[in-house]
């Protein structure tokens, strides 16, 4: 992309004075004197005035809560200390999301006012199902609070950690709701997850319970959980607070798991419930509600704590004011529960739209029968990847003349980088052109997003519109190495660099889970994660660009190592686990994605480096393969594996993955100086041109 020319603008919107943005903007003006015009002066505001923003905002946005505040937040306070917002402010996640708050009222009680009862709230699609299950806004409150007494009355209570191991289903947002209603902690993870990927999040946050799914199924395919869930709870033995797994029926008929220790079927455990009546537990606006875990390069994934008053927030703000959310909406968002989308994807709940579970592939039986449903349930928003829409390009499938797509007014994407070629795939061929494509980039770090859609700015070829209200977001120069009392320095428009939050926001993580210090210091996994490179700022780990004329906010991938095959994000660390329990031949390894400028998506590379005397043989490949499909998934099984004499190392003997991902992906690169080898970068070089390379893999 050339930043010195303006993109092709594809959309705008029709009307932006009848828009949710444009009304919150008035409302600012008439209260503090104000002329802003533009989103671009909104966002200045934003940013500048948190205080006053952020306590409109939270007005604005009517959430349930109770109690009062003197101050929104300290602004003079280092984000690096994580500042308290809405001190004196308590809600519940599950309260705020199964009823409506009346106007005027923000402390109304819940049994006066709500959705309707016999209002469709959710629709659970299943992959190859015939039946479609629709469960209205009574039945779901009812559901709720019964699997909530019958926790309370198993020992869940304030703070507890439930897991759920499980599909994108109706129980699974049941268990959801019922913990949070409870005042106790949710996180959760997809059933194609290995047994050793669970164990790695799970034994880490100890939960009382682990929901899961007794029978999964994908690409067409039925597959028995009771091996695994076998193994999970074995792994589970040595901790004292776990009380139990969950068996959650998948399909109509319960299966028997009498084989399966310490565990009973869902329909047992309700037995002890007392009640259909919810009794919502309010938190403190800054207590924890949810776990979600880093795809981290190193180590165990961290346990990533967000507050239920900044995760809601945020949420709501996203929601309402940049994409008009409301009560006639439709959500269809294509993700599992191990993503970050899929607490994005339950938030649609939030301002009482109705939300589509779909759980399977979207490929499944065939490429159109997604396109259909979305038609079919009359979908406004519909959410899914690059690599989705890839596929239909690459496939020749256009929605627009699959199905009547004239409900649907978003699209949002995210998961990887959107290519400029899909950009204009979506508005020449594939989608009708007053569909609101909606490029977004955030993620589990914040519970929502830097890069946003907004209804008031035009989209153009290439990037997300813009930033999120409320979220500072700067540029830094990606050449300053960093390091304690580093200030960074920002770059022009149109210089790429390291993205930025260089102020506090309410939907900071308000610490990680088992972390050595709150507010975090030096020594934590949090300070280290996001505050260690430059002084005083968060540091997200993207390396984007502001386009100087659009303003748009550009994501070119990601600054670390983390691996992106077709929008799946994981970490080498879960590769790197596999090799060094099951294969004793190696001496050391390295895995890094791979995307040059003519790739329309990331393949993932591995490369083993044998112990003196190891042989490197196909079979070994073999076996790697299928020891990391069984212990994590298909999807993180890398597409090639190559033999490497050297593995490159910092001086205190870390292993490098950034510049050999650079190399691979084409670029020629100057080592740095902490490199303790950097001759060994020179083999990796020629596996920028793969394909005449392949052929290795089979010539062994």
């Amino acid at each position: 992309m050339d930043s010195h020319i303006a993109p092709r603008k594809l959309w705008e919107h029709p009307d932006p004075t009848s828009t949710e943005m444009y009304k919150f903007m008035q409302n600012v003006n008439e209260k503090h004197n104000l002329q802003i015009k533009s989103f671009w002066d909104l966002y200045q505001y934003s940013i500048t005035k948190r205080t006053e923003f952020w306590d409109q905002c939270f007005q604005y946005v009517g959430l349930i809560y109770s109690g009062s505040y003197a101050k929104v937040v300290d602004e003079n306070a280092r984000i690096d200390f994580i500042p308290r917002w809405f001190d004196g402010v308590f809600m519940n996640f599950a309260e705020n999301l199964l009823y409506k708050r009346a106007a005027g009222s923000p402390t109304a009680h819940r049994g006066t006012i709500g959705k309707e009862d016999d209002k469709i709230a959710l629709t659970e699609v299943r992959e190859g199902a015939t039946e479609i299950r629709d469960v209205s806004w009574g039945q779901l409150r009812r559901q709720v609070a019964q699997l909530a007494s019958a926790m309370k009355e198993h020992g869940v209570g304030r703070g507890d950690r439930v897991v759920v191991v499980a599909s994108n289903s109706v129980d699974t947002l049941k268990v959801f709701l019922a913990v949070t209603t409870l005042g106790g902690m949710f996180s959760s993870s997809s059933t194609d997850m290995g047994v050793q990927g669970v164990l790695q999040r799970v034994l880490q946050v100890t939960p009382k319970y682990i929901f899961m799914d007794d029978f999964a199924i994908y690409n067409g395919k039925r597959f028995d959980l009771r091996p695994k869930m076998t193994d999970i709870v074995n792994g589970m033995k040595n901790v004292h607070e776990f009380a139990g797994m969950i068996s959650m029926p998948r399909f109509k008929q319960p299966v028997d798991i009498s084989g399966v220790p310490h565990t009973q079927t869902l329909a047992s455990y309700l037995q002890k419930a007392t009640s259909d009546t919810p009794d919502f537990e309010r938190m403190a606006f800054h207590d924890p509600f949810l776990i979600a875990y880093s795809s981290g390069t190193t180590g165990s994934p961290k346990c990533i704590v967000h507050s239920i008053g900044g995760a809601m927030l945020s949420s709501a703000k996203e929601g309402r004011l940049h994409r008009d959310q409301n009560e006639d909406c439709v959500s269809l968002q294509y993700t599992t529960t191990g993503w970050m989308m899929y607490f994005s994807s339950v938030m649609q709940m939030l301002p009482g739209a109705r939300v589509v579970l779909y759980d399977g592939s979207p490929f499944q039986p065939d490429l159109e029968t997604f396109v259909k449903l979305a038609g079919k349930q009359k979908v406004t928003k519909l959410g899914i990847s690059p690599r989705w829409m890839w596929e239909m390009q690459k496939n020749g499938v256009r929605p627009k003349d699959v199905t009547d797509l004239s409900n649907l007014k978003v699209v949002t994407s995210t998961g990887m980088v959107l290519s400029d070629q899909l950009f204009k795939w979506f508005y020449d061929v594939g989608f009708p052109k007053h569909v609101h494509l909606a490029n977004i980039s955030g993620g589990t770090d914040l519970a929502g997003c830097f890069g946003l859609d907004n209804p008031l700015t035009p989209v153009y070829v290439g990037g997300t519109q813009g930033p999120s209200l409320g979220t500072p977001v700067a540029i830094y120069d990606s050449l300053i190495e960093g390091g304690p009392g580093v200030r960074g320095a920002p770059v022009e428009d149109g210089t790429p660099g390291e993205l930025v939050a260089p102020a506090a926001f309410p939907n900071m993580p308000v610490y990680f889970w088992g972390d050595s210090a709150h507010p975090p210091s030096g020594t934590s996994k949090y300070f280290q994660s996001y505050f260690e490179k430059y002084e005083n700022v968060w540091t997200h780990g993207d390396f984007v660009m502001i386009h100087p004329i659009t303003k748009n906010l550009i994501f070119l991938g990601r600054a670390d190592g983390v691996l992106n095959p077709s929008g799946v994000r994981f970490g080498s660390a879960e590769i790197y686990g596999v090799l060094e329990t099951r294969f004793p031949m190696l001496a050391d390894s390295i895995c890094v994605g791979q995307r040059r400028p003519q790739d329309a998506d990331e393949s993932v590379l591995l490369f083993l480096m044998m112990k003196p005397g190891g042989k490197f043989t196909t079979k070994l490949v073999t076996d790697v393969k299928a020891a990391i499909r069984s212990e994590l998934s298909p999807r993180h099984v890398p597409k090639h594996i190559f033999e490497t004499p050297a593995i490159p190392t910092t001086v205190n003997l870390k292993k490098v993955e950034l510049p050999v991902k650079q190399i691979v992906s084409g670029k020629i690169i100057t080592p740095s100086g902490t490199l303790l080898n950097p001759e060994s970068l020179d083999f990796y070089y020629k596996f920028a041109k793969l394909e005449e390379l392949v052929d290795l893999e089979s010539k062994l």
